[in-house]
């Protein structure tokens, strides 16, 4: 079973839709034994870096996943989901991430001076290595991206870049956590390809 992390912001029910369809076992939970007994987690996410770490501090769910990827289990952060794993994030002041993948999460319009923030709509994956999340993509494929931050100084955990007047970090892996800036529930086939993928890792 997949837990899907509810803790307030979140598209949770494209996400749980999405995996219903591809007939994987899903839960949207804040429930700690219901977390701790699933075979991976999900962690989503949309709205401002600094309040939903803020959300997932009350709820106890730092210290949780914290504990879960320790213990070795799949992870898979969605979008502000994937920048919560970063280190730290610029984003209206300094804000502490939950450290699983080393580098910052900085504002797009600190470097992209000639197209619209946020970068919203389709943009095609360059797989910069291959990956058991991206198995099933070819190169070139588009997904769906929203977002006005973006992680960088992450060349050791980047699998695939977009581009957006400079490269983009579209996602990520540091041994058992993964993460997407981009939508897989909103990318049509190649999103599912991706969740798809996700639910095989062991």
């Amino acid at each position: 079973m997949i837990a899907i992390i509810d803790y307030g912001v979140g598209n949770l029910f494209s996400l749980g839709r999405s995996l219903s369809y591809l007939n994987v076992d899903s839960k949207v939970t804040c429930d700690a034994k219901e977390i701790s007994a699933a075979d991976k987690i999900i962690l989503p996410g949309v709205g401002a870096f600094g309040d939903a770490k803020k959300k997932l501090d009350e709820r106890g769910l730092s210290d949780l996943l914290t504990k879960e990827v320790q213990s070795g289990k799949p992870l898979l952060g969605i979008c502000l989901g994937m920048q919560l794993l970063f280190d730290v994030s610029y984003e209206y002041g300094i804000n502490e991430g939950l450290g699983f993948i080393k580098g910052k999460v900085c504002p797009l319009s600190d470097e992209v001076k000639n197209l619209k923030i946020p970068q919203m709509g389709w943009n095609s994956l360059k797989i910069v290595k291959e990956n058991p999340l991206l198995k099933y993509v070819k190169e070139g494929e588009f997904v769906y991206f929203v977002h006005s931050y973006y992680a960088k100084d992450c060349t050791d955990s980047l699998i695939a870049t977009t581009e957006y007047g400079i490269d983009v970090t579209a996602a990520v892996q540091n041994g058992n956590v993964f993460g997407t800036q981009f939508h897989p529930e909103k990318s049509g086939e190649t999103g599912l390809k991706i969740l798809k993928a996700f639910d095989e890792i062991c």
